[in-house]
């Protein structure tokens, strides 16, 4: 979810779910490190609960980003070991770490070493040729050995070489009956599914059957008030606010941001999706798409979407 889930996108998702943990996009150690740091780590108080996605595969950068972290007291500190990306594979991290559990495990023990947040991992039922009922499991152990108690796993295994990024979300079959065997055979720890879920009832489904989380991606982003909006009933909270209220709620947080400065198009375009599926949804994309970006843009674009929307609703 790079260059999707920045803060911007985390508050908007924040006004339909209390709940559901939030994640960084994935950001690297070494930019921590070296970079910007309020700019990589500010995020809204109300975001709670949010994570911080690690990228990395140097312990000691690692630990030093977490160190740095520490002040923001994110809710957990995610190491991303699924990531199949050209950049992520250049740097020796995200999914080609699966070839690498011992050095996962030594990355762990220097982050835990740096915070008292806990530290979780994504990771992948393997790459390549690896065999995934043997791997997966060896990993498993490997980092519950290091003292990870929680575990997020996408159901497919990426493959390095031949596949794109999109590809390797797509192509590679998906074993969420595996995932399940590995919270049978690790009932002590907390293992979370990701992968293929774009629906409530799905992840409802994986829940009642021993999962204790289900991490959804892409499908969130895209169609947020389908996968978002009634979330928090998986926990019996009634929260669920229409689609038109998670406008209204944004509208002080957009005020803010345009007079520090900002442009309405970085949160705009993480809102596209928020009518997916319902008349009248293209005119809300298409107006926001083409008046949100340009100089001097303001809330009056969001109210020409909605005027726009209802219209072709009415049509």
């Amino acid at each position: 979810m790079m260059d999707w889930t920045d803060r911007h996108c985390r508050v908007f998702h924040r006004q339909m779910t209390r709940r559901a943990m939030l994640y960084t996009e994935m950001v690297t150690a070494p930019a921590i490190v070296h970079g910007p740091k309020p700019r990589l780590l500010d995020y809204a108080s109300f975001e709670h609960p949010v994570a911080l996605q690690l990228g990395g595969s140097d312990p000691r950068e690692l630990a030093k980003a977490t160190q740095i972290a520490q002040p923001w007291r994110y809710d957990e500190i995610n190491l991303n070991c699924g990531c199949p990306s050209d950049r992520v594979q250049s740097g020796c991290f995200g999914a080609v770490l699966m070839e690498r559990p011992a050095l996962v495990a030594e990355c762990v023990r220097a982050m835990q070493a740096e915070t008292d947040a806990p530290i979780t991992v994504k990771c992948r039922i393997g790459v390549d040729d690896q065999d995934p009922e043997t791997v997966l499991p060896a990993f498993i152990e490997t980092l519950a050995g290091a003292g990870v108690r929680h575990i997020i796993i996408h159901a497919r295994k990426a493959w390095l070489q031949g596949l794109s990024p999109k590809e390797n979300r797509e192509i590679p079959p998906l074993d969420h009956d595996l995932v399940l065997r590995m919270k049978q055979r690790f009932p002590e720890l907390t293992i979370c599914i990701n992968g293929g879920i774009t629906t409530l009832v799905q992840a409802k489904a994986l829940l009642d059957q021993g999962l204790d989380g289900v991490m959804i991606g892409r499908a969130a982003y895209h169609d947020p008030a389908s996968v978002l909006i009634g979330a928090d009933a998986l926990w019996g909270d009634a929260h669920a606010p229409d689609a038109f209220a998670v406008i209204d709620a944004m509208r002080p947080y957009i005020g803010d941001h345009l007079a520090s400065g900002g442009r309405l198009h970085q949160i705009t375009r993480h809102m596209l999706g928020l009518f997916m599926g319902r008349p009248g949804a293209r005119g809300w994309r298409r107006v926001l798409s083409e008046q949100a970006s340009r100089s001097g843009a303001g809330l009056e674009v969001i109210d020409l979407a909605l005027a726009e929307l209802q219209a072709s609703a009415a049509a």
